[in-house]
């Protein structure tokens, strides 16, 4: 099949009232296969006195309960294997990856073969609207082990690319096979991929010169839409970035961005978005900025409906420019890393946003948050790259913080360049003593 710009045209230009009909029929079919195939969907949604007869509309899918990690967890395991909100037996799955166990216990999240295949096609189409073509060669160097984002490899593979599955590797084992076999196209999370350049700068490779790296590929953290952070990869690599989105609830990238890189589309055949108030619930109209709820349109092993993200952010449904019509979101953080300081919202991504705009620290960074005398707090620990004093990087980070947050920190630990922790996967950089103090006095009482 010859193909152009886009992967799918047809698909991925429909007309928007196109496009909520397909939306429409195919909530339909999902929420009756959840509803007949799940007993948990059923249990609900018969409490909630709701079924699946009466969506008539998009508009109608606001009557259904909300679920969410808790809900995964609880029912995980329970009655089978698979767990009740599975809605086809084990030996119709081919495929389970599990979340990261970031925010708790790690979740199943499991595949029939129809699954797999559609979740691999639509990887394929974010690679291609990347840039991604048969005479790239391509580096996935995201984890293997259980992780969703492992198999989008055969995604890349399905656009002629000929690709390295390289993994969880050791950095110099990865420098290595950039070198030897100097790929044009990687993905990796921001963190290792900053990381992994300061590891070339440091053993005599110029990334920009020495590798041949055009196109990166970055998911798992916020860092590849905050501006300062994309300059600070784009700075050593001279590559171009794009941001990826991917949920292990549903599948690897969910949404990517295009050559515009504005805002990252979303598989709108597989995902309908909704956005909720971050404090009463209630429903947002598109463009509001709240918490993202997704539920599934297609997915035959573990329909997913009304799942509340927990990532905050907006979806903009107006035309983009490279002329694809499916919605595009944009993530400002997660709901549980946000934080109150004098009666300000803080978000790290705010924070990520003013240390990599500063040249006198480095990329690496890690926020405390923390109380006193019942007040909340936060402490900022950076690596000093410059040659001025510590006590002078400190002001730098204090004043920059305050005037792009509008609260200062309590504390700003300045620390010698390479003290830090580098990471391969996620970076761990919140620290949340509240959350670990609350965990505690929780499990003693238990």
């Amino acid at each position: 099949m010859a193909r152009g710009k886009f992967w799918n045209e047809e698909l991925e230009t429909l007309p928007g009232e196109r496009l909520k009909a397909l939306q429409l029929k195919s909530l339909q079919e999902e929420l009756l296969w959840a509803y007949q195939r799940s007993p948990y969907y059923r249990r609900e949604w018969d409490r909630a006195g709701v079924k699946p007869s009466e969506v008539k509309s998009l508009a109608d899918l606001a009557k259904f309960p909300f679920i969410d990690k808790k809900t995964q967890r609880d029912t995980q395991g329970v009655g089978s294997f698979l767990g009740e909100l599975a809605a086809v037996p084990e030996e119709e799955v081919v495929f389970v990856s599990t979340s990261s166990g970031s925010t708790g216990v790690p979740t199943l999240s499991p595949f029939t073969a129809q699954d797999f295949d559609e979740f691999q096609e639509t990887e394929a189409r974010w690679f291609w609207q990347a840039g991604v073509r048969p005479n790239d060669r391509y580096v996935h160097a995201l984890n293997f082990a259980l992780y969703v984002g492992g198999p989008d490899v055969i995604g890349a593979q399905r656009t002629g690319a000929l690709c390295i599955w390289v993994g969880a590797v050791p950095s110099d084992r990865l420098l290595f096979v950039l070198k030897t076999y100097q790929p044009t196209a990687i993905w990796a999370s921001p963190s290792y991929i900053i990381a992994l350049g300061e590891k070339a700068l440091q053993s005599g490779l110029d990334p920009k010169k020495d590798l041949s790296i055009n196109k990166i590929f970055v998911a798992g953290e916020m860092g590849g839409s905050i501006d300062a952070t994309r300059r600070a990869i784009t700075d050593i690599w001279g590559a171009e970035l794009f941001d990826f989105y991917g949920l292990s609830d549903i599948f690897g990238a969910c949404a990517a961005q295009c050559e515009c890189h504005d805002g990252l589309h979303i598989a709108e055949e597989h995902i309908y978005v909704e956005t909720i108030d971050l404090k009463s619930d209630e429903l947002l109209t598109n463009g509001e900025r709240g918490e993202l709820v997704f539920t599934t349109l297609r997915k035959k092993a573990r329909p997913i409906i009304r799942f509340r993200t927990g990532d905050i952010g907006r979806i903009d449904r107006s035309p983009c420019q490279c002329g694809r019509t499916h919605g595009r979101i944009y993530v400002d953080g997660r709901k549980d890393d946000m934080f109150i300081v004098s009666a300000v919202n803080v978000y790290p991504s705010d924070i990520e946003y003013v240390i990599r705009a500063l040249p006198e620290i480095s990329n690496e960074y890690t926020i405390r948050i923390f109380e006193e005398k019942f007040t909340c707090k936060y402490e900022v620990t950076v690596e000093n790259v410059s040659g001025k004093a510590g006590a002078e990087v400190r002001d730098l980070v204090i004043n920059a913080l305050k005037a792009r947050i509008g609260v200062k920190p309590a504390i700003v630990n300045v620390q010698p360049n390479g003290t830090l922790e580098r990471s391969s996967h996620k970076a761990k950089r919140v620290i949340d003593e509240r959350r670990e103090t609350i965990a505690k006095i929780q499990g003693e009482n238990i």
